[in-house]
């Protein structure tokens, strides 16, 4: 992505709209999280149950704890070892919860920072299909309703992130294998 394609996805993604864009794991489809609309175009868009939650991309760590996420103790440990990367965790949230991840791919980030630090992002396919992997994919299945698709090549992981949730002890719970292994989360995320 160049600096142009961030500047016309930032005013489009600000005012309301949606965009397709890379990550280090697979093609994402994002709008801003003030904009509800832009939101509820996307589940129509992807045929996504609107009762189903769209995770958030976060720039930094930092950006997460201003929209109000708090971190038990197993998730500050696995944000540290695998942010930037491939790990959603769904922490509380202002009275609720919220899956967030970091992505290791910065000019993605740099796009986060300039909509504020936070954007809904969902994979870029129809619900139930596979992701996708490059800008051609996406416009085979979804990329046509989008307002912008920002072409990045190849994503480099190829595989969605894996997903973690904490239970009342504060252990971690995974909800979904991805790219990072349940072996290796586990023995970086267990109490000691």
């Amino acid at each position: 992505m160049d600096e142009k394609s961030l500047q016309a996805a930032a005013r489009i993604l600000n005012a309301g709209g949606v965009v397709i864009l890379p990550t280090d794991t697979v093609y994402g489809i994002a709008a801003h999280p003030g904009h509800p609309e832009a939101i509820r175009r996307i589940q129509c868009i992807k045929g996504r149950p609107s009762d189903k939650p769209i995770a958030l991309l976060a720039a930094d760590r930092q950006s997460v704890v201003d929209f109000g996420a708090v971190f038990p103790g197993a998730a500050m440990r696995l944000a540290e070892t695998y942010w930037p990367g491939a790990l959603t965790l769904v922490l509380p949230c202002r009275g609720t919860t919220e899956g967030f991840r970091v992505p290791d791919y910065e000019p993605t980030r740099q796009l986060l920072r300039l909509c504020g630090g936070v954007l809904r992002v969902t994979s870029a396919n129809l619900s139930g299909r596979q992701p996708a992997v490059s800008a051609v994919e996406t416009l085979r299945g979804i990329g046509l309703e989008a307002d912008l698709v920002i072409d990045g090549g190849i994503s480099p992981g190829g595989v969605a992130s894996t997903v973690v949730r904490f239970d009342e002890a504060g252990a971690p719970v995974i909800l979904r294998e991805g790219a990072i292994s349940r072996a290796e989360l586990l023995g970086t995320g267990s109490r000691q």
